[in-house]
């Protein structure tokens, strides 16, 4: 007889959203259908490169990334390989594919990750090295999302921002049944990592079909088109023929018109897959990045009067956020911090894009 506690298998069984009979709380059509790793495969390896590219841009290290390998794995076996402690991204597809897309990391490789983009030693993972994690699995997700835009299956694809949190593994979101799991392996200076990217089987199924994989099979649930065909059969055409009172098809009921689903456009914000894809053209282009801060004015005679030790004050109060300017135009607010014996600014706030417009005027 129950106590009327839980057990922490029951906990973990809540927090992932599965019920205790291994069962899943959320119905998934697609649960049952075999997932091609095969195609999964090929796509990976065509994203290994610029995985570790994109890496070693954004570290100013020599990552090298082996083969990846996709498998069909359930919520059970992908527990079984991640330690206790892990850091999290989800990034879910909302646009033209829709379902769960989730990456996860050691916190060893978070932690390096974060130190190499920070240039900093003993990193702790904050929110700080959280954002670089999330900065480098969205990098990633873009060049999927443009491989796949090359099909022109997938018109719009998209993904949610990134969000990292570093949980027990018991806390993570796992895809519901069986999905698809791409490990990616990842060298820095003979220490291996492994990147893991875990798509639900609905999500895993349309990439499938966009690369030119698997097949279509019918749900049993009338389409926009059959409906309209079926109406313009059964619409009688009346025989003007002399005498004759009943009804007859005739050949011009059988034309069909072309009905297709309506696309309606992304309304998310952010830009999309084609101005990602063209943005990429000038990713390599150095701006000027400078730090004021604060502004004053003076009359001539008071700034030729200006020796050392004059002190200049200043429109910002001590402990005001300072602004970060690009090519002159401000786009966030920061803390000013001390990095080793280097002066460093901490970004605590990024202007609107009506903020950022405004100062153009």
């Amino acid at each position: 007889m129950s106590d009327g506690a839980i057990s922490q298998d029951e906990i973990d069984a809540l927090l992932s959203g599965v019920n205790m009979d291994g069962v899943s709380g959320n119905s998934d059509p697609s649960a049952g259908a075999a997932i091609d790793t095969a195609i999964l495969g090929k796509f990976a390896s065509q994203l290994k490169d610029p995985l570790a590219e994109n890496l070693n841009t954004m570290t100013g290290s020599a990552f090298t990334a082996g083969g990846p390998v996709v498998e069909a794995v359930n919520r059970d076996q992908l527990l079984a390989k991640l330690p206790e402690m892990v850091v999290a991204v989800m990034a879910d597809f909302s646009n033209a594919l829709r379902g769960d897309h989730l990456y996860i990391l050691t916190p060893e490789l978070a932690l390096k990750l974060s130190e190499l983009m920070n240039k900093e030693q003993n990193a702790e993972l904050d929110d700080m090295a959280l954002s670089v994690v999330s900065e480098v699995v969205s990098k990633h997700t873009s060049n999927e999302i443009m491989e796949l835009d090359k099909t022109g299956k997938l018109p719009g694809l998209a993904c949610n921002p990134a969000e990292a949190v570093h949980v027990p593994k018991a806390m993570v979101r796992i895809p519901q049944n069986t999905f698809a799991l791409f490990s990616y392996p990842l060298t820095l200076s003979g220490q291996v990592y492994t990147l893991w990217e875990a798509v639900s089987s609905d999500v895993s199924t349309g990439i499938v079909r966009a690369l030119g994989g698997g097949t279509e099979t019918s749900t049993g649930t009338l389409s926009a088109a059959d409906m309209a065909a079926m109406g313009n059969l059964a619409r009688p055409m009346q025989n003007t023929s002399a005498g004759n009172t009943g009804v007859s098809m005739t050949q011009s009921a059988m034309n069909i018109p072309n009905v297709q689903a309506l696309q309606f456009p992304n309304l998310q914000g952010g830009p999309t897959t084609a101005q990602q894809g063209n943005i990429g053209l000038i990713m390599d282009v150095f701006m000027e990045m400078t730090v004021e801060l604060g502004r004053t004015k003076k009359q001539i005679k008071d700034i030729l009067g200006m020796g050392e030790g004059t002190i200049i004050e200043l429109d910002k109060l001590a402990g005001e956020p300072v602004d970060i300017l690009v090519n002159h135009k401000p786009i966030a607010k920061g803390e000013v911090v001390v990095i080793d014996e280097n002066f460093g600014v901490r970004v605590t706030e990024i202007l609107s894009p009506m903020e950022r417009v405004n100062t153009l005027h």
